[in-house]
Formats: structure tokens, C-alpha cells, sequence
């Protein structure tokens, strides 16, 4: 049978491609009183998750889950980008992020150890991490979770990526300078 995640991974990651954006993780966390729904997902081609994309993603998953009533009782939904120090949930995130330092456990033991903190090299199968001088080969099946791990490299890597909206001659960004609509309760 299969897990509530899997259930919930399957319902809106189509949507959300047809959006223009990528599921990057399904967690269930919380008590079973109100457990938390956390959906993870960032924008295909690249782009920085803002607000606004955290809005439209929320407003869509809520509704599927609404409609196909697939989390029983009460639940709060959360929905957030990756991050900097992202999940590593996908083959693609390996590929993407080799040369970076992470923090991984396994489902069973490697070398007699499950978990590992490292940089690591990108395979097709697997990845190549080493630690204390020491390599560890890692299929990506006996990943149980992974995320990179915060480093000046990586937020080098990151601004590269990403750069700052370019400023006017005034230092004001273009991104600062556009109107936004503000809606509040009053009426």
C-alpha cells in the first residue's frame, strides 16, 4: 500500500508541472492531532522560488487536496522553496549540486557507517563522497535522506545562479521599484 506521501507526490506533481514548477519533496510531520502537510517545490528553468509562487503552489495543492480529500482530518499545509541548504530528493539534485559538501544517512550500513557528511562526485548510479580522507561509494537506493550542507562555496554557487535583480542609477533594484498591490481586510 502506498504511503500518504506517495499518495499526495502522485496527486499534485502534475499540476504543479503544468504550472511551471517542480515537486522537490512531500513530508507529513506533526502531531496526529494536526499534522503538517510540508510541500517543497521550486520553479522549472532555475528560478528563485518567491511569495508568490509559495501563494499560487499552496492555493492549488489545498484545492486537490480539498477535492480528492486525501489527508484526513485537519492538517496545516506548508509550502516552501529548497532553500540554499537543500533536500537532495532527486538523481538530478546529486547531479546538480556534485562538489558541494552534504549530510546523508542510509538505509543500511556502508562501510559500517549510515551516516556521512562530505563532498561528493555525481555517477550515474550512485554518488562518491569522502570524508576524513576516507571514499565512500553510495547507490542512490540506499540514500535514506540528504541535504547540502551550508558552506561559503555553496552560497557562492547559489548567487551565482540566482544574481541580486540588477539596481538603477539611484541603487534601487528593478525588482523594488514595481508597484505592488497591497490588499488588506479593511473594506
Amino acid at each position: 500500500m502506498a504511503s500518504l506521501e506517495t499518495k499526495i507526490t502522485d496527486l499534485i506533481a502534475p499540476a504543479l508541472t503544468d504550472m511551471g514548477y517542480e515537486l522537490v519533496r512531500v513530508q507529513i510531520g506533526g502531531g496526529q492531532h494536526r499534522p503538517t502537510l510540508q510541500i517543497m517545490a521550486e520553479p522549472t528553468g532555475g528560478r528563485t522560488m518567491n511569495v508568490e509562487d509559495c501563494s499560487l503552489v499552496s492555493q492549488q495543492v489545498s484545492a486537490l487536496l480539498d477535492v480528492h480529500d486525501t489527508v484526513p482530518g485537519a492538517y496545516v499545509l506548508e509550502v516552501s522553496s529548497p532553500g540554499i541548504d537543500r533536500p537532495l530528493t532527486r538523481v538530478k539534485d546529486f547531479q546538480n549540486w556534485a562538489g558541494h559538501e552534504a549530510q546523508l544517512e542510509t538505509h543500511d550500513r556502508i562501510q559500517n557507517r549510515a551516516r556521512f557528511r562530505g563532498v561528493f562526485e555525481f555517477h550515474a548510479d550512485h554518488i562518491t563522497l569522502t570524508q576524513d580522507g576516507q571514499t565512500y561509494d553510495i547507490p542512490f537506493t540506499a540514500i535514506r535522506k540528504a541535504k547540502l550542507v551550508l558552506t561559503d562555496e555553496l552560497i557562492k554557487a547559489a548567487e551565482l545562479l540566482n544574481p541580486p535583480p540588477p539596481e538603477d542609477s539611484d541603487g534601487v533594484s528593478e525588482e523594488d521599484s514595481q508597484p505592488q498591490d497591497i490588499q488588506t481586510g479593511a473594506a
